[in-house]
């Protein structure tokens, strides 16, 4: 009897170590595309020349960006590594793209509030939490119901980047029409629950051990998608949360709307929200902790966008009388 193929090996090894779905989907993506560039064949039966090759593939002829190379590089060595349990030497000298410093785009808080003026609906909400929380775009659409605490004004982020738990700042403007989305979304899962469905993709690890915990209304996301759709394995109907298209399009729109000629992409709305939070007086640690850095000076960026200049330095032509 065979066993499971390479790529179901792939996904079941990602998922023992409780990586995200995103991670998945980008590992299992970049270990195909590497066996159909070597023309099917096993990654077994290759090595530091045909990773190297590959890797020389997206940077000269695919033109890929440095993030992009590094993540191919990621997924191809958790396959070596993790599922076909190869440990080589080369592997460890395989230099990895370097990723261009460059200043994030900031929008002052005049240019904030004409892009949010706007935008209309889930979209409006969803830009709100990630200016007022200083969220990335997936933890905010992934939120669920039970990690927005009024009582205590803080968003419990869960599994963020590098799979960490956080917890951040609620806005307090943002609670009346929070709740009442929220009001709209429960009725809309009740309506789901009287049809027979109503459930929610879980973690694995909770799916198995709480097995009816995905009809909780604290498990529902709290920006549900507006249909209904089967999970590739099972064929469960769930209700998924939303698409993270359909926010950057409307921001998109917006910023073109709003007249910004900066770059500004929903990202932008987490840079001001550290930028804003610095320029208002409150320190880096605490600016850090809300964002969920590791290193202080990842959030040490922000600081260079403060100062205006260079290094805050006034310019001489400004002295001339």
């Amino acid at each position: 009897m065979e066993g499971p193929k390479l790529l179901d090996q792939l996904s079941l090894a990602i998922r023992r170590r409780h990586y995200s779905r995103r991670t998945e989907k980008a590992y299992v993506y970049w270990t195909r595309t590497y066996i159909r560039f070597h023309r099917l064949r096993h990654p077994r039966d290759m090595g530091a020349d045909e990773i190297r090759a590959f890797l020389n593939h997206l940077a000269t002829r695919k033109r890929v960006a440095a993030a992009t190379q590094n993540q191919a590089l990621a997924a191809i060595l958790f396959l070596y590594r993790e599922v076909l349990r190869i440990e080589l030497p080369w592997l460890q000298g395989v230099e990895r793209a370097r990723v261009p410093v460059r200043l994030p785009v900031v929008l002052t808080r005049e240019e904030v509030r004409a892009v949010l003026a706007e935008v209309t609906g889930t979209p409006w909400l969803v830009a709100g939490l990630l200016y007022g929380a200083g969220l990335r775009l997936q933890e905010c659409i992934t939120l669920r119901v039970k990690d927005i605490d009024f009582r205590y004004h803080q968003i419990v982020v869960r599994d963020g980047k590098g799979m960490k738990d956080r917890v951040t700042v609620f806005p307090e403007n943002m609670r009346v029409p929070l709740e009442r989305h929220l009001a709209t979304v429960k009725t809309l899962h009740e309506r789901d629950l009287d049809a027979g469905f109503g459930r929610a993709p879980l973690p694995d690890a909770l799916a198995h051990k709480y097995l009816s915990a995905d009809r909780d209304w604290g498990w529902q996301f709290v920006f549900p998608s507006s249909e209904r759709a089967p999970e590739d394995k099972t064929g469960m109907a769930y209700r998924w949360h939303i698409a993270p298209g359909t926010v950057q399009a409307a921001v998109h729109k917006a910023v073109r709307r709003a007249r910004i000629v900066k770059p500004a992409t929903c990202h932008t709305f987490r840079h001001c929200f550290a930028t804003h939070l610095l320029e208002s007086g409150y320190d880096i640690r605490t600016v850090q902790e809300l964002l969920g850095h590791s290193d202080v000076k990842t959030t040490m960026i922000y600081t260079h966008v403060l100062n205006r200049g260079g290094k805050g330095v006034r310019s001489p032509l400004d002295f001339a009388g």
